[in-house]
């Protein structure tokens, strides 16, 4: 019996705070951390891939990928698309 698979790239960003590495897919709004960016790498495919276990178990995937923003093409799902990744300066007033 052949089971049904979901192969996507998910856009991830890794950052460094303080001693620990946080990985981040705003595609599903998940994000992990670890002591090096080896483990965060693969304690983020491990949480996706629970993540998705779970949606699937559950038959909510087309609700839950579709409130995320992924779209449905034939049987392939496919995450929202990047547009943009850059640092934005940012000025408030400050609060005295």
């Amino acid at each position: 019996m052949k089971t049904n698979e979901l192969n996507f790239i998910l856009p991830v960003l890794i950052t460094k705070q303080n001693k620990r590495f946080v990985a981040y897919t705003p595609a599903l709004d998940l994000s992990t951390s670890g002591k090096t960016e080896k483990e965060v790498k693969a304690k983020f495919i491990e949480m996706v891939t629970l993540f998705l276990e779970e949606i699937v178990e559950a038959k909510t995937v087309d609700d839950v990928l579709s409130e995320f923003g992924w779209k449905r093409v034939q049987k392939k799902w496919s995450p929202p698309e990047v547009v943009s990744s850059n640092f934005m300066g940012i000025k408030i007033p400050a609060i005295a």
